[in-house]
Formats: C-alpha cells, structure tokens, sequence
C-alpha cells in the first residue's frame, strides 16, 4: 500500500511539473510581448522599450527644438530607465503566480535523500547596470569576482571550452 501511495504521490507531482512548465512556456511568450512607455520634458519626448528594457521607439513633439541638447540626452535617459523599470516590473508580476507555485513544490533532494539542490548549482544572471559606461559602478562590476570567474564544478575560474574532459 506505501509504494501505491508514493506512485500516486509522484503521479500527480508529475502533472503539477507539466502543468508548471506549459504555463511557464506561456509566461515567457506573454513576457516577449510586453512594452512600457514613458513621456518626459512635459511629453515633448516619448519612449518605448521592449520586455528586455532596449528602446524600441522614440518621438519628440514639435516643439523639441525648445530643449538644448543635454536637456534632451538627459531626459531620454531617465526616460529609458523609467521605461525599463516598469516593464521589469510588469515581468515580475506576470511570473508572481509561477514563482508561488514552485516554491510550493518538492526539491529533488525532498524526493531523494543525497541529491544536490540543482537550484543551488545554478548560476544567476547578473543584473546589468543602469549607469553610463566608465560610471564608478561599472567598475565595480566589472571587479567582482563573481564577474570574472565562472563557477565550475572542477573549480572557480576554469572555462568549460577548455575543459581537457570533453
């Protein structure tokens, strides 16, 4: 009768994995589609970018001549980064429900005692910076040695190119 119970259990843990990753194939299609606008200087500027934060449209009114050019460079930038702010947030929203359901699930070391966390093996994205190149923030990212290194199950630093195993 446990081994029935434990096949029932892995049967409709199974299902809830199908249907988590149908639903997060839909997610990422929605995500690909999502845009965010912002107006700036009085809405003589208007920005779009798309769900990656790169600008995809830009319009200035008539009037944009009104402006000087660090006025306009200054607002288009703050202007992207509002943008790229808010479809970030519109992303997080969207895979809210995802993230729920999956912390809700077993880890494969709750199913098999000894097996590694894959979660934990798994590098994270980086965030990009927001700050103009040569920004003192850049630098500092750029110095990082989590920027540097690779992590690597042989060893910190050692690319899988060159991996001599292959």
């Amino acid at each position: 009768m446990p081994n029935e119970t434990a096949k029932a259990d892995l049967a409709d843990l199974l299902d809830t994995v199908q249907v988590q990753i149908q639903s997060l194939a839909t997610a990422h299609q929605q995500r690909a589609l999502l845009t965010a606008t912002v107006t700036a200087c009085e809405k003589r500027i208007q920005v779009t970018v798309n769900a990656d934060g790169v600008l995809i449209e830009t319009r200035f009114a008539d009037d944009i001549s009104d402006l000087s050019y660090d006025e306009i460079a200054s607002a288009m930038t703050e202007a992207v980064r509002s943008a790229a702010t808010q479809v970030k947030a519109k992303a997080e929203e969207l895979f809210e429900p995802l993230q729920k359901t999956r912390s809700r699930l077993p880890s494969l070391s709750d199913i098999v005692p000894g097996l590694p966390e894959l979660r934990e093996l798994l590098p994270q994205p980086q965030q990009a910076p927001t700050t103009a190149p040569g920004s003192i923030e850049r630098q500092i990212a750029a110095q990082a040695p989590e920027f540097n290194e690779t992590a690597h199950p042989r060893g910190r630093g050692r690319s899988a190119i060159a991996d001599d195993s292959w």
